[in-house]
């Protein structure tokens, strides 16, 4: 008879880099494959393997919340789905809105992977007369950007996505902040600061684009990105445009080194 674990736990043991979360949010999408193909467990060997992961990284990254897995048998799927499900706040329904009716705007508003994923559009914010009092494709309304704080307050948004052009992106943060959102993902090309109570997120396009023109200019250096970062999909898809260490700093998987050597994060 396999003994009772400890039941794991919302909060982490320790402080969570944002590189843990983001893995977090990746090792769901996985077990979400699984479930989807009938699995019921899984060791963390096999789901490395799989997805191309890190077997060390994941028993550390999931040690931080408790004992998952059982000892011969490996991780029940539904049930470690479900725990990085709370873990990561998406047992619930996060509220977001929108600050730019534009054309990036409005396609993120349409963006039906928001609703499936735990996320719900409530509101696109804009100063344009003509913008205002229309609705995007999915029937998300625009709204008049001095209403945010009454909107915010009252439909509970706790999130804010800044699509506006980079000379009023530090102004649409400051009404962001002003307004009660948590949390803030900026789109705008232009770096950004969050007070100490909230949190931000950069996502610059055009450095991604930067640097996969460089890897494109400079073949060998795209062969030894390949050889040398195991995930470097992943990574990019959940920090865009994060400044990596190079491969002497951080070693990784494919690099033809020992498993507790590989994929640091």
């Amino acid at each position: 008879m396999s003994r009772a674990l400890p039941r794991p736990s919302r909060e982490p043991k320790e402080a969570v880099s944002e590189a843990t979360a983001g893995r977090l949010s990746l090792y769901v999408r996985c077990l979400a494959e699984l479930e989807g193909e009938g699995h019921e467990h899984i060791s963390s060997q096999d789901f490395a393997r799989r997805f191309r992961l890190n077997s060390p990284q994941i028993r550390k990254d999931l040690a931080q919340f408790g004992e998952f897995g059982i000892r011969g048998v490996g991780y029940g799927i539904v049930a470690l789905k479900r725990h990085l499900v709370s873990i990561l706040g998406l047992d619930q329904v996060r509220k977001v809105a929108i600050i730019g009716a534009g054309r990036l705007g409005s396609a993120l508003a349409d963006y039906g992977g928001f609703r499936s994923g735990g996320f719900r559009i409530v509101a696109l914010f804009d100063n344009d007369r003509a913008r205002i009092g229309s609705r995007s494709r999915a029937g998300v309304p625009v709204l008049d950007v001095r209403r945010m704080p009454e909107l915010v307050a009252r439909e509970g948004i706790e999130i804010g996505v800044i699509a506006v052009p980079a000379s009023a992106a530090s102004q649409v943060a400051r009404l962001c902040w002003e307004a009660g959102l948590k949390a803030v993902l900026n789109f705008a090309p232009v770096r950004l600061d969050a007070p100490p109570d909230a949190f931000l997120k950069n996502v610059d396009l055009k450095i991604n684009l930067e640097t996969l023109s460089f890897y494109i200019a400079r073949p060998g250096a795209r062969v030894a990105k390949i050889k040398g970062e195991m995930n470097a999909v992943q990574a990019e898809a959940a920090f865009p445009g994060r400044p990596r260490r190079s491969r002497a700093q951080a070693p990784h998987a494919g690099a033809r080194l020992p498993p507790a050597q590989t994929d640091r994060g």
